[in-house]
Order: structure tokens, then C-alpha cells, then sequence
């Protein structure tokens, strides 16, 4: 857990930087713009949608009409933060992430060597394919939402899901060899998921919430390249120029 905190850390240590905080709020904005648009026009449509299926229907068939319209007005804007933060996430890893790791690569990492392949394609394919997989898995497991605790667990362990598969892979893709991504994949797994189960928790706050996914994509930055060059024998311990 000492990784994860100092990739915590180092990313909220780098607000102090304004081209980090276009960065951070480009992906902000347009999840804000999203949401507003996907709650006016939408927000209705998929209320009206849930209550017409079970368990809805089986909520109005027992007098309960009120408890119906509740859950599926949750339902409906769980859907469209999951939406709204699916698209977020993915604009962060194809998009700011490439900017992000080029920013850190030229400052706190200048002793990382880039020994991976920069590929374009591969990124946006692997983000691409963890967001059909988070669809897929949020859709299947609506029916255990109905379980009490279930509604809020659920969502939070497929965002975390979601963090690490997505911006993992592409915070070392440039940096890694085959080998030393393989070996941090799998010697990480833990860390990688609380890491990505962290930002997950702080995606639920509030106004907060909406600077997650780049916030993310940062923090997997940090993570990733401090874990390569402590498995290349160079663990200098720095957030931003000052050694700890």
C-alpha cells in the first residue's frame, strides 16, 4: 500500500501545476456537459424503460408504485454517471494520457527509459475492449443491485476494475518491455486494483468525482514508472524534485 500512496501522493502533488490541471479538466468538462445532456433528454426515457420490466413490475403489482419510481430513478442515474465516467475514462486514456505521461517522462521520470512500443493502436484498443467488458458486466449484475449494499459495491469494484485495466496497460506501454509489464502485471495485481479502487471511491464524490478519470490516468502514470524503475534497480523516492 506504500506504492499506492505515494502514487497518490505524487498526483495530487502535480495540481500544483497548470498544465496538469488542463489536463485534469478537459475530461471534467466534457463528463459535466455529458451528464447535463444525458439527464435532460434521457433521464425520462430510461425511468420509463425500467418500469416497465421486473423487478419494477413487480414493485407496482404489490402497491408499491413509489418504491418503483425511486429505484428506477437511481437506477437511471447510476446509468448515466456510469456513462458519463465510462466516456470520461476513455477520452483520459486515449487522449490525455499520452500528454500526461509525456509531461512526467520529461520531468520526475527523465531516468525511465522508454524501452516499450508506443503504440497508438494497441492503447486505444485495450481501452476500447475494458469499457465493452465494464458495459457487459455492469448489465448482467443490475438484478444484484437490488441486494441492500449491493447497489453501491457493485459499481465500485467495476470502476476499479475499469481504472486498472484501462490505465495499467497504458501508463507503461511506452516504458515496458513485454517482460517488465507481464512481471508488474502480475506482481502488482493487488496494488494495481486498491489503486484503481481508490479513485473508484473518490469518482462518488461529489464535484470531485467528475476530475477522477484523468486524475486516474495520472496516478497510473505515477504508479507504473515508479514501479519500473525500482524493478531496474533505480528506486530514487521523489515527489516532485524532493526526496523522500
Amino acid at each position: 500500500m506504500n506504492e499506492v500512496m505515494l502514487a497518490l501522493a505524487r498526483t495530487f502533488a502535480n495540481l500544483k501545476n497548470g498544465k496538469v490541471w488542463l489536463y485534469v479538466l478537459t475530461p471534467a468538462l466534457f463528463s459535466l456537459l455529458l451528464t447535463i445532456a444525458l439527464a435532460v433528454w434521457g433521464l425520462g426515457w430510461m425511468v420509463q424503460q425500467m418500469m416497465d420490466y421486473p423487478p419494477m413490475t413487480l414493485l407496482v403489482g404489490w402497491g408499491l408504485v413509489w418504491v418503483a419510481h425511486i429505484l428506477a430513478y437511481l437506477g437511471g442515474w447510476m446509468a448515466i454517471f456510469a456513462v458519463a465516467y465510462l466516456t470520461a475514462s476513455l477520452l483520459a486514456a486515449i487522449v490525455i494520457m499520452p500528454l500526461m505521461l509525456k509531461h512526467l517522462s520529461e520531468t520526475e521520470y527523465r531516468d525511465v527509459a522508454a524501452m516499450g512500443k508506443d503504440s497508438f493502436v494497441a492503447a486505444a484498443v485495450n481501452s476500447v475492449l475494458a469499457s465493452v467488458i465494464f458495459i457487459a458486466a455492469w448489465l448482467i449484475t443490475i438484478p444484484l443491485w437490488l441486494i441492500p449494499g449491493f447497489s453501491l459495491l457493485i459499481p465500485l469494484l467495476l470502476m476499479g476494475w475499469l481504472n486498472r485495466r484501462t490505465f495499467a496497460y497504458d501508463a507503461l506501454s511506452m516504458h515496458a518491455t513485454t517482460s517488465e509489464w507481464q512481471a508488474v502485471r502480475s506482481g502488482q495485481k493487488t496494488p494495481l486494483f486498491m489503486l484503481g479502487l481508490t479513485m473508484a471511491l473518490l469518482a462518488h464524490i461529489p464535484l470531485v468525482g467528475l476530475l477522477v478519470p484523468a486524475l486516474a490516468a495520472l496516478s497510473f502514470v505515477h504508479y507504473g514508472l515508479e514501479a519500473l524503475r525500482r524493478s531496474r534497480g533505480g528506486a530514487i523516492v521523489t515527489i516532485e524534485g524532493e526526496r523522500v
